[in-house]
């Protein structure tokens, strides 16, 4: 579900790690995608303005799929402020229902590829950033697709506060190798499993229901959890 593309090198059009599938929006998702996001929307081709004044923590999803994990975590941590990514319309209207339906409103939405976005940003901004079942671009052809490559753990290193964490799962073994190694050798970054590999999930971390379904299907999950030293 991630919401980021990689440029290559070679000056050629940018990779994308993700497809835009956009399904089936609800009349209900586009009334409040009419009404509600843009008092709520973060406009990406504009400088950086913090909604909350620099007074709160704030975490970053990257990619929040149907906003279910979102929603819960924002409704539980009301003193705290969220921001999610998501290019998939359907997805943020379903977000935002969740927010209508329990009175969530310390979470504003960034409905866009946040590539261009992310470089814009001053350095250690955000508290925590949380990706979840990133595209596994499962073919070897593919991979170069998939979104935690070098560059962008740099990016996410940049981000985070000194001592802020990032969290990551996934259910595809290789992937989650992949990133394992990319992060363990990223500079400023700690593994905080004392091996350096796979995490216990974090208490934070809510079961989503396609993680649930993935469970009952037999996939295991691997979690990771870094954090910048620097």
């Amino acid at each position: 579900m991630p919401v980021m593309e990689e440029a290559l090198n070679t000056g050629q059009r940018p990779i994308r790690s993700f497809v835009l599938r956009q399904g089936r929006i609800t009349a209900a998702q586009r009334r409040v995608i009419q009404d509600a996001l843009p008092a709520l929307q973060i406009p990406t081709g504009e400088p950086w303005q913090d909604p909350w004044n620099g007074q709160r923590n704030i975490t970053l999803e990257i990619g929040f799929g149907n906003g279910e994990h979102l929603a819960a975590l924002a409704a539980a941590n009301p003193d705290q402020s969220f921001i999610g990514a998501e290019v998939h319309t359907p997805g943020v209207g379903s977000l935002l229902l969740q927010m209508e339906k329990a009175g969530i409103d310390n979470i504003r939405i960034v409905h866009d590829d946040v590539a261009a976005w992310m470089k814009t940003l001053p350095d250690a901004l955000f508290a925590r950033i949380i990706i979840q079942f990133p595209d596994p671009w499962p073919k070897t052809r593919q991979q170069k697709r998939r979104l935690i490559q070098t560059e962008f753990a740099n990016t996410l290193q940049r981000l985070l506060k000194t001592g802020g964490e990032l969290q990551l799962a996934t259910d595809w073994a290789d992937y989650a190798e992949q990133m394992l190694t990319v992060l363990n050798q990223t500079q400023g970054l700690i593994n905080t499993d004392s091996g350096n590999s796979f995490s216990e999930r974090p208490a934070n971390r809510i079961p989503t229901r396609f993680e649930r379904r993935g469970e009952k299907l037999g996939h295991s999950v691997y979690d990771l959890v870094y954090r910048r030293t620097s």
